[in-house]
């Protein structure tokens, strides 16, 4: 399984950005997808998590800014983000507890990470 993000870039402040992520691979079904930032020298933090219900957790910088989807179809999360801000500037790793397969009934998942997509926020 791979997780392939897409979407960022540069953008003035005010502005918006879609970012995109497929899971491919073997997949049986996708528990919850989120997305995370990582600034340079801090950690990684959570920036939105959607469930297989669709409920939906945000952090408390970007609520009302960004908002998170999902299409169970197409294995894919997206995150639309909004009046954007200089300090929105990171690293945007998208995350999938994937259901590889199920045996005697119980549910074999892994956590995959895809590989970044920069979104700098600059005038």
């Amino acid at each position: 399984v791979q997780l392939q993000a897409s979407g960022g870039g540069l953008v003035q402040p005010g502005g918006s950005l879609r970012l995109s992520c497929v899971a491919s691979g073997s997949v049986y079904s996708i528990k919850h997808m989120g997305w995370y930032y990582q600034a340079p020298g801090k950690q990684r933090e959570s920036v939105a998590i959607i469930n297989s219900d669709d409920s939906t957790n945000y952090a408390d910088s970007v609520k009302g800014r960004f908002t998170i989807s999902r299409d169970n179809a197409r294995n894919t999360v997206y995150l639309q983000m909004n009046s954007l801000k200089p300090e929105d500037t990171a690293a945007y790793y998208c995350n999938a507890n994937v259901v590889l397969t199920v045996v005697a009934g119980k549910e074999v998942l892994y956590d995959y990470w895809g590989q970044g997509t920069l979104v700098t926020v600059s005038s």
